[in-house]
């Protein structure tokens, strides 16, 4: 049974929002103050808690900041209950911890379908910590750990999204527009699970693909149209090939995609600048050995984070703000050594990044 704890100091607002969590069958402790709150939390640690922000004393911003600088609170939800509905203050609750925001007068059954979704959120999380647990244990956990726990952080957080949607399709029923945008965006989570399946497919693909002689130029142009239809974006990276049309043995739809991929990465590197602020180029060059070619992706962007640069090929490492992702650099690093070739990116001089392709020529 759900342990929620209603913190607000007008006794009337508590007394609304405990019967009605208390019909749907959860436990409610309430406080009326923030110290009342903190001592109500460490005594008997609530699956959620619904704060509110203006309270005397300690308002429920502070209370939030102080949560969360508790390793034994951090990872209670924390929603915002407050008559402030302006964007600064929602974006100020937001960043101080709070999972979500709810508008006074409040809406109860809106109140209760966000509560639902987020105590759903916190039974798939605890889920995964119970297979992490489990997956640290086996003996191939160093193996199966990183790419199982990966697999678990990000369909657990798409599956989340698609819940929190049908939520708020259910509470909009009345509303086409907003009913037609929502199962949109389920729609597209429910693509990315997909593409999360796919990238798994390749990765446990083993064997050497079939190679066909292709011409260099027509190879690189085909990885930078993909690139372009399928993140839709106008803007070609320069691309710099003395190497014209050398031919080289390659599977060309898996070249194209590793291509594609690393083009993307270069691009969403360099955060919100606008298009024309964006550079990326795509270059050629022979080994020192003459042996094998080398292609190159540079950007001047934010660069390598430290905090992944030991495990940036690692399955699901990412640096993104977006669920569903993770997989890119682990696939095509993947397919490279399938097809005898290897992948490496190393800090660019300057600033950014640089990704380098090794490819036989034989």
């Amino acid at each position: 049974m759900p342990k929620i704890l209603v913190v607000d100091d007008q006794p009337v607002n508590v007394q609304l929002l405990k019967k009605k969590l208390e019909r749907e069958g959860m436990t409610v402790t309430t406080a009326e103050s923030g110290q009342d709150a903190l001592d109500l939390v460490h005594r008997d640690s609530p699956d959620l808690i619904l704060l509110d922000i203006m309270m005397p004393d300690m308002d429920g911003f502070e209370v939030c900041q102080l949560l969360q600088a508790d390793p034994a609170t951090r990872a209670i939800p924390v929603i915002f209950v407050t008559a402030r509905g302006t964007k600064e203050s929602k974006l100020e609750g937001l960043a101080t911890g709070a999972v979500d925001y709810i508008t006074k007068p409040v809406d109860l059954d809106e109140m209760l379908a966000r509560v639902q979704t987020q105590l759903r959120v916190l039974a798939i999380n605890r889920e995964k910590l119970d297979l992490e647990q489990r997956l640290a244990e086996s003996r191939h956990a160093a193996t199966i750990g990183s790419v199982s726990q990966g697999i678990a952080h990000n369909l657990n957080n798409l599956l989340a999204v698609v819940l929190g949607y049908i939520d708020l399709i259910r509470l909009q029923a009345a509303k086409p527009e907003l009913v037609k945008s929502n199962a949109a965006n389920v729609e597209n989570a429910i693509k990315r699970i997909a593409d999360v399946i796919k990238q798994l497919n390749l990765l446990a693909i083993e064997t050497r693909p079939p190679t066909i002689e292709v011409p260099l130029d027509k190879l690189l142009a085909g990885g930078v149209a993909r690139f372009q239809a399928d993140n839709h974006i106008d803007v070609a990276p320069l691309t710099e090939n003395p190497l014209g049309g050398l031919i080289v043995h390659v599977q060309v739809e898996a070249f194209e995609r590793i291509l594609s991929a690393l083009l993307l990465n270069a691009w969403e590197s360099h955060g919100d600048a606008t298009p024309d602020q964006r550079s990326v180029e795509l270059r050629s060059r022979r080994t020192g050995d003459a042996k094998a070619i080398e292609i190159l992706i540079e950007d001047r962007g934010r660069g390598i984070a430290p905090g992944i640069r030991a495990h940036m090929f690692e399955p699901f490492v990412s640096t993104k703000q977006h669920v569903g992702v993770g997989m890119g650099l682990t696939i095509a690093r993947h397919s490279l050594r399938n097809m005898g070739g290897d992948l490496a990116l190393s800090d660019r001089e300057g600033g950014g990044t640089t990704a380098t392709i090794t490819y036989p020529l034989s």
